[in-house]
């Protein structure tokens, strides 16, 4: 009896661990398969958003001539135009104050006009008019330039309207997946579309309140003209999101996640629509995002002007979007009518029953308690949603709607009286050397974003330099406060472009590190929330190690795609690259499965607030950190963006030089955050984890934040 007891004992023991091995495998199987799909999202969206914006250039972009022009033909060899004749310069005034044209060229007697739309797009005037200019001046053709729509100082690079489209985006996405987890994924629910067409109304009182009389990003005119715009957006947005969501299930989180963050969003067309590559202006033209910048940058700068696609795309989302959710209520009504039957007409009698008995005993009828219940948790959701969306709205506009450099290291090699003239208008912290060559040394150390070389005798220019790889902004500042400097003092200039490693054709502009960086610290924080989901614990012995080699392998794939694909950066950057990626990828996971494990689900969504919302906008992007107000530029050497940019950026361009600081920085955040995760998996009981929640947190990811 006991040999029989003891292999009794054993076999029962042989199938528990059967069952727990049977466990741990299907555990590994949802990790890989929620790590798969972060790699996947986060490659999609680094192939996105820097194929989209790596190569701005006008594409077929619409152009005003008045009368033959050997000068537009040239221009046109180079660049891609889409010329509209026009009779005289009056109509092609018109056309430009509609928001039609990027600009025109009028055919003179003695002199051309070259007409330039900087509210149409910044970045448009940099690439067309240098290359009229240079064309007339090639072919002998005398030409003025003159500035129509100009920006005004608090929108100057017309970051304002891809500002405005990150809280409206980003609040109508998470509004329609919270909404969606906390009524238990009930997507027919008749009070779905109600609650967030209001909330739509809500977020976009909210954004247009901070934006405008808070921050000043625009004047208090358009306040008006702009809430409908925005609860337009924002209402397209949600609905449709929300019957995906009804058509699809859980899966349609996902979908919508890829449709309007990272598709969408990288063909929003923010630095001007006909800059896009041609592919990505026509897949943008489908989608809300684009739709809703043209419409806000027609309502800001050109009176509502040329808004009739946009309204329609965005009134055809919201409308498809109510009807299916309709459509979907009626469905579920009519399933449930039938399944009942009988069945329903008797439990209402004996509900009937109940609630006269509650209403002659004085409790509450039943069900009260359950629809408190579920309510309480859309309300806290929406709560939660208003208040991102004003983070977003808050941070990002106030940290760069108007780039102002201050104290830009500037370097000199003798008194000029053009330096003494820009010194009165253009905040610089100025540096001498001793020659020409000692300023090109500084410049490949990082240590300065200029220089002025002083003439070396009387009726000689002085030579500027430029430095195109250190911001997307300062070689033209500096350029143009020098020029004006030069007149001023009645002395000549020329201008010098130099970079240590030369922007590659891909690249002109050198955004690559910026969006590059973006996709790194999203995948960082989505892998370590997509395994809590996956396996209902926010830590386990082997989840460092797991991310750590999720780090590895997803900064590999993005370093293969960036570089080698994309061509955003030398082939020669490759292997350093890589590990810096993978750095910033893991400094991100750590923290956020750092957080997760103290405080649960809760903690994705503080690493969302200081990654993204306090990281992100203090990182200072491509116009470098000297350009970030007081507070923006004093907080971002403490967080991980603005080191983990600078890493990327110093390390394309400069030959890793300035980098030992933000090296330290993140190897600190690695270390320290690593080691907690490490330590808390070890020392701390591991409670499981929510499923619900922790699915929710996963798919909460606000991805639309572009520099």
């Amino acid at each position: 009896m006991a040999k029989q007891a003891v292999g009794t004992t054993t076999s029962a023991g042989a199938k528990a661990g059967t069952w727990t091995i049977r466990i741990d495998q299907n555990l590994a199987r949802k990790a890989v398969a929620a790590l798969v799909t972060v790699l996947i999202i986060q490659t999609l969206f680094a192939l996105c958003l820097v194929s989209a914006q790596q190569l701005l250039a006008p594409r077929n972009m619409p152009f005003g001539v008045v009368g033959p022009s050997k000068v537009v033909a040239a221009v046109n060899s180079k660049i891609t135009l889409n010329t509209i004749g026009y009779p005289n310069k009056s109509a092609a005034m018109t056309a430009i104050n509609r928001g039609e044209l990027y600009g025109a060229y009028v055919t003179g007697s003695s002199s051309d006009t070259l007409i330039v739309v900087p509210a149409k797009s910044f970045f448009a005037r940099l690439a067309l008019e240098p290359a009229f200019v240079a064309a007339a001046h090639k072919l002998g053709q005398p030409v003025t330039v003159q500035t129509v729509k100009p920006l005004p100082p608090n929108d100057r690079i017309g970051a304002v309207t891809s500002l405005l489209l990150l809280p409206l985006l980003i609040g109508g996405y998470l509004a329609a997946v919270l909404v969606f987890k906390a009524a238990g994924q009930t997507a027919a629910a008749p009070w779905r579309a109600v609650i967030l067409t209001a909330y739509a109304v809500v977020g976009a009182v909210l954004t247009d309140l901070i934006a405008g009389p808070r921050l000043g990003a625009y004047s208090t005119s358009h306040f008006w003209p702009l809430l409908p715009c925005f609860a337009l957006v924002t209402t397209a947005v949600v609905l449709a999101a929300a019957a995906i969501q009804g058509l699809a299930g859980a899966r349609g989180t996902l979908l919508v996640l890829v449709l309007f963050i990272v598709v969408g969003g990288s063909g929003a067309g923010g630095l001007g629509t006909y800059m896009l590559p041609v592919y990505w202006r026509n897949i943008g033209v489908l989608l809300p995002p684009q739709s809703a910048v043209d419409l806000i940058r027609n309502v800001i700068y050109f009176g509502g002007n040329d808004i009739t696609t946009p309204l329609i795309v965005l009134f055809a989302y919201a409308l498809a979007g109510a009807a299916v959710i309709t459509y979907l209520i009626w469905n579920r009504r009519a399933r449930t009518a039938r399944a009942a039957g009988a069945r329903a007409r008797e439990e209402a009698a004996h509900a009937r029953e109940d609630m006269a008995a509650a209403q002659s005993s004085g409790n509450p009828p039943p069900g009260s308690a359950g629809q408190t219940r579920r309510g309480r948790p859309i309300l806290i959701a929406l709560v939660i949603c208003a208040f991102m969306e004003c983070l977003f709205a808050f941070n990002y506009m106030s940290a760069g709607h108007a780039p102002v450099a201050t104290n830009m290291p500037f370097g000199v090699t003798g008194p000029s009286p053009i330096l003494t003239a820009a010194e009165k208008t253009f905040s610089l912290k100025v540096t001498h050397y001793p020659n020409e060559q000692a300023v090109k040394t500084a410049i490949g150390e990082a240590k300065i974003w200029g220089a002025l070389i002083p003439a070396s005798s009387a009726g000689k220019p002085s030579t500027l330099i430029v430095v195109s790889s250190i911001s997307d902004l300062s070689p033209l500042d500096i350029a143009v406060q020098f020029e004006h400097a030069a007149k001023t003092a009645g002395q000549k200039l020329t201008i010098q472009q130099y970079a240590p490693v030369p922007l590659p054709a891909k690249d002109p502009f050198g955004l690559v590190p910026s969006l590059m960086m973006l996709s790194l610290l999203i995948g960082g924080y989505i892998c370590a929330t997509m395994l809590m989901a996956a396996t209902g614990r926010a830590g386990s012995r082997w989840r460092a190690a797991v991310l750590a080699a999720f780090a590895i392998v997803a900064g590999l794939v993005v370093d293969l795609v960036v570089c080698f694909w994309l061509g955003g950066y030398a082939s020669g950057k490759f292997w350093i690259v890589w590990p810096i990626s993978s750095l910033i990828i893991a400094v991100t996971a750590f923290v956020a499965a750092t957080l997760q494990k103290l405080i649960g689900p809760r903690g994705t969504l503080l690493t969302i607030i200081v990654i993204l919302l306090f990281g992100n906008p203090s990182s200072g992007g491509a116009n470098g950190a000297l350009y970030l107000p007081t507070f923006w530029r004093d907080i971002g050497p403490f967080l991980p963006p603005r080191n983990a940019y600078i890493l990327l950026h110093q390390t394309i361009y400069f030959h890793g030089n300035g980098t030992t600081q933000s090296l330290l920085v993140l190897l600190a955040y690695f270390v320290v955050a690593g080691a907690l995760v490490i330590l808390l998996d070890r020392l701390r009981p591991e409670p499981e984890v929510n499923t619900e929640a922790a699915e929710t947190a996963a798919m909460t990811v606000p991805v639309g934040a572009t520099p």
